[in-house]
Parts: structure tokens; sequence; C-alpha cells
């Protein structure tokens, strides 16, 4: 069974296509669990019109996006967990071949086409752009783990649970190094997924690490050490 987490909030422009491009792919017996953190204007009315009973709402109120995605994640009961954005689209094969790989590997990460509000197509390929792959170093210094393209196995998702309470540290890059230091991860190639960029994106594309904020360079060369810090944390408490 496959579990997919959205977190949703004020997604009305774009949450309708984008669960139907994931309710195409998925099994009957799978669920698309949405936790809605609040949100004020018709996103729980689009989901519920689509009339699916795989879809589970359940509800945060921490106006958070991380622990949005928490809520999602605690709420899991499947064996394979898919993340997604609420404003994304799925492309044809996106499940099956990640299901496929996740038979060797414990977390894959698909490749993605970049596009903007009108979907055009900005970025073809974001590994190339963003310099994508494994390594423990490299992605603590530079995450190149973005949830939309992830799935992982339960194993992945009981260790990483709960995750960091530091805001230094995103569901999406603690999830992919907790994979790194106990399991197999593998980068696939081939892009499933538009990943859609615009005005109310809440993560900026920048292949420079010292420009994908607008924090100055102490609070980001601290912020790198927070998260050194829970990694050694990580392997102290599991004797890794």
């Amino acid at each position: 069974m496959v579990s997919v987490c959205i977190a949703a909030y004020n997604g009305e422009i774009y949450i309708r296509q984008q669960l139907e491009s994931i309710l195409t792919q998925i099994g009957q017996s799978d669920e698309v669990i949405v936790s809605d953190d609040g949100s004020t204007d018709k996103t729980i009315d689009i989901i519920q019109s689509l009339g699916d009973t795989r879809i589970k709402i359940i509800y945060a109120n921490g106006h958070n996006f991380k622990k949005n995605f928490e809520n999602a994640l605690s709420h899991a009961t499947g064996d394979y967990i898919f993340l997604s954005d609420q404003d994304d689209i799925w492309l044809d094969g996106k499940y099956s071949t990640c299901l496929k790989e996740l038979q060797t590997y414990d977390l894959v990460i698909t490749d993605s086409r970049v596009i903007d509000n009108d979907m055009n197509v900005i970025i073809p390929s974001f590994f190339t752009y963003y310099n994508s792959g494994p390594g423990l170093l490299k992605n603590s210094l530079k995450n190149t783990y973005f949830g939309a393209c992830m799935a992982f196995n339960r194993k992945i998702l009981n260790f990483a649970l709960p995750l960091p309470k530091t805001k230094e540290i995103g569901h999406d890059i603690w999830i992919g190094l907790v994979a790194e230091m106990v399991g197999k991860v593998h980068f696939i190639k081939q892009p499933f997924l538009l990943y859609r960029r615009h005005d109310l994106s809440l993560t900026n594309i920048s292949t420079n690490l010292m420009t994908r904020s607008q924090r100055n360079i102490f609070t980001k060369l601290v912020s790198r050490f927070i998260v050194l810090y829970h990694v050694a944390r990580f392997y102290v408490k599991h004797k890794l």
C-alpha cells in the first residue's frame, strides 16, 4: 500500500490538477493524505468535489509548512510513502517507476522539469541545474533532496519521525539525510514531475548556496552547522 502525503494551504488554484495527476496513477487500495493547515479559500471544497474515497483530509493548525507535512506523514499507513506539493503535476510513470526502484532502494528521488505559472518549461532538468545527487556531506551543506520528487519505504519514515524541531532542517532534507545514514538511496535521472514555481512558492530556485535565500552569510553558516549537529546526534543515538 502507498500513502501520498500532501501539505495543503490555500491551494485552490492548482490542487485539483495535482490530485488528478496522482489519482490516475495510484492503486485503488492506496491513500492520499491531505493535511490542510487552515485554508481560507476553496481548497477543501475542491478536494471534496473530486469524490474519491482514497483521499483522506486531516487538519493542522500550526501555520507551519514543515509541521503540516509532519502531520500528514504521521497519519500515513502505507508501506511506501510519496511526498507531494499541492501545486505540481505528476507525469505518467512516476508511481510505477518509483515503486519498482523501491524494491531495491529505501529512498528514491526523480528528476523534474521546472515550469512557470503557464506551464512553460523554464528548467528542463532540475538535477542538472542543481547538481543533484547522493552524499551525506554534500546534502548537509547544499540540500538536493526536494520532497515533491521523493518516495521512500516505511523503514525510513520510522527513523525520520519525529522531525528535528529546529526550523533550519526541512522535512525533506531530513528524510533524505536519514536515508543516507540507514539505507540505500537512488537518484532516478528521468523527470517524472512538473515542478511548478510561481509567485506563492515557498522555495527559491538557485544553484548558488549563498543566494538561495535572503538570509545573511553568518545565518546560513550557522544553519549548516545545525544540520551537521543533528546528523551527528542521529549517528550517536542509533549507534551507526
